[in-house]
């Protein structure tokens, strides 16, 4: 039992240029592209200001994960926020990031995902009427399960098939693309006429359509969780951000210039499903694709981002702010398994009640604090500790921007539209105090704790992992 206990595994570095490229872009093309299009459309007001978000948006995500990249090469753990602001901030505050990430956000996003399959997935089969929510809720659990079983067993298979599903999704928005430049040279150029008129422009209208749109490119920071497992992170995390977001920004663009050209701004509004809507405009009967197209883009994005969650719990874990169990990977397959499992129950908890909108605007709210105050770190780091060695450097003026964006994010709906919702999530970060000073600065853990672990260990033939460093 004590053999059990003190044996070390390690995590492989299992991912080049290729899969550092697919995890940032095949996580970012998911469900975002096939589901957020209305809701923008319907926050900002007009086709011209929509596809200005769009753009902008695309900006925020490539500055934002410049910056972490160098962030990455100054301390090359896993983790992501979590352990950059442990190292920057100390612990109380990464613990806040840790209780917020593993219960919040990135269960709410894995939520959001599954339910944009889900909702995808069932769509030829209810054609005239809405799908009702309890199916969409059976498939997504099941998608969710499916995923989960992926990622636990092997690191290389997750891997397949996140490569193999990225190929799908750009063959998907490729056709889109295609179907729209056809479209517009027949003509159907009504969506573009008077492009800004009826625009939104106060604070919340724009915050809630940047949330929107800035869901779509969720994943931009995804690297970051797993550095530990990146062949050369020096060079390939940079690397990997360069290609992956400007190809996933200009890909947005002109698949929201398609969806225009084929539907009036009206009809990309009152759709539930504007990839289907598409489809059945523009490939008529073989419109069903497109549903098909779209649940399995939202597959390969959940798969990305089950990847790197499971690695927020697991470095957590490790480094004392969790429980010990959860810092331990499978002795033969080296995936952290028991990270992965926890994971999974807190989503199907976030999954069960919530609705795809409010998910995604208090996954945005709560996510857009939390990076704030890790760009906030990483200007810090280049006042106080430039020489620090950093193979990868942004100027100063990328994360100030970045900061900026993020504070305009968090306040911007508060300030125009209060809402009590945000008062909660609020509360619920900060409720984390509650047990940190208790549990991880006092240790006042029962020794009961210490069997469990042992118990689950044996169970699930698990062991305490190093660092891959």
């Amino acid at each position: 039992m004590t053999d059990a206990k003190t044996e070390k595994v390690i995590l492989k570095r299992e991912l080049g240029l290729v899969s550092a490229v697919s995890l940032i872009a095949g996580t970012m093309i998911g469900s975002g592209i096939f589901m957020s299009p209305q809701f923008v459309m319907y926050n900002i007001g007009s086709p011209g200001a929509s596809l200005v978000v769009w753009a902008v948006c695309g900006l925020v995500a490539m500055l934002g994960a410049l910056s972490y990249a160098e962030l990455g090469t100054i301390i090359k753990e896993s983790g992501g926020d979590f352990i950059y602001v442990l190292r920057i901030y100390g612990q109380p505050l990464a613990f806040l990031v840790a209780f917020t990430f593993m219960l919040v956000v990135k269960p709410a996003s894995i939520a959001a995902m599954s339910l944009s399959f889900g909702e995808y997935a069932v769509a030829p089969f209810y054609a005239d009427c809405a799908p009702p929510q309890q199916v969409i809720k059976c498939v997504a659990v099941a998608c969710v399960l499916t995923v989960a079983t992926a990622n636990i067993l092997n690191v290389r298979l997750t891997m397949s098939i996140q490569v193999v599903f990225m190929v799908a999704k750009m063959v998907a928005l490729l056709v889109i693309v295609i179907g729209g430049i056809v479209a517009l040279t027949q003509g159907s150029t009504g969506s573009f006429h008077n492009a800004f008129e009826g625009t939104h422009l106060g604070l919340n209208p724009v915050g809630m359509a940047l949330y929107q749109g800035l869901w779509s490119y969720a994943g931009w920071y995804n690297l970051n969780y797993v550095t530990e497992e990146v062949k050369r992170p020096e060079v390939n995390l940079p690397r990997a951000v360069m290609i992956a977001i400007p190809m996933v920004t200009v890909l947005y663009l002109l698949v929201n210039v398609s969806y225009l050209a084929a539907m009036t701004p009206r009809e990309l509004m009152l759709s539930n499903a504007v990839a289907v809507t598409w489809g059945n405009k523009v490939l008529g009967s073989w419109g069903w694709v497109m549903s098909v197209a779209a649940a399995l883009s939202a597959f390969g994005s959940l798969n990305g981002t089950f990847f790197s969650g499971g690695r927020v719990c697991f470095v957590a874990a490790r480094e004392g702010h969790m429980p010990d169990i959860l810092a331990m990977a499978h002795v033969h397959r080296l995936t952290p398994s028991p990270a992965l499992i926890f994971t999974t129950a807190i989503s199907l908890v976030v999954l069960i009640p919530g609705d795809f909108q409010s998910i995604v605007n208090f996954f945005s709210f709560t996510a857009w604090f939390f990076y704030g105050i890790t760009l906030a770190g990483l200007i810090y780091l280049k006042i106080k500790k430039p020489d620090l060695p950093r193979p990868y450097k942004v100027p100063i003026l990328i994360p100030i921007l970045v900061l900026i964006a993020a504070i305009f994010l968090v306040l911007a709906p508060i300030i125009d539209s209060p809402q009590i919702e945000y008062l909660y999530v609020t509360l619920f970060i900060l409720s984390g105090v509650l047990i940190y000073i208790p549990f991880i600065h006092f240790r006042l853990c029962p020794g009961v704790l210490d069997k469990v672990t042992v118990f689950l260990q044996l169970l699930l033939e698990v062991a305490p992992a190093e660092k891959n460093v």
